[in-house]
């Protein structure tokens, strides 16, 4: 069983920054495309920022030029650093990845973390 932990939400004040963390654990054969999305309170869940297996990038418009998404392949993680951060950046942030698992290479799984919440607010 493969899964996504992520980690270092929190409270920030507006202008601050937050870097998220998620690995990838469990049995693994390969991850394809790696991401992050969020969700606030009454609205649906989006894409924040995208990195595909070859290190393309994609992003929200809301957030280009504010967040960075990045990835270490050799730890199996993803990493979102989060800039000049705004109230409406307050979410639930998810991370998501494609992932092949050992037991069946033929499926891979779109998994989700648990999420972890980022609050910006003075």
């Amino acid at each position: 069983q493969v899964q996504l932990v992520e980690s270092g939400g929190g409270l920030v004040q507006p202008g601050g920054s937050l870097r998220l963390s998620c690995e990838a654990s469990g049995s693994i054969f390969t991850i394809n495309a790696m991401g992050w999305y969020r969700q606030a309170p009454g609205k649906q869940r989006e894409l924040v920022a995208h990195i595909s297996g070859g290190g393309r990038t994609d992003y929200a418009d809301s957030v280009k030029g504010r967040f960075t998404v990045s990835r270490d392949y050799a730890k199996n993680m993803v990493y979102l650093q989060m800039n000049s951060l705004r109230p409406e950046d307050t979410a639930v942030y998810y991370c998501n990845a494609l992932i092949t698992p050992t037991q069946n290479i033929l499926q891979p799984r779109n998994t989700w973390g648990q999420g972890t919440q980022v609050t910006v607010s003075s």
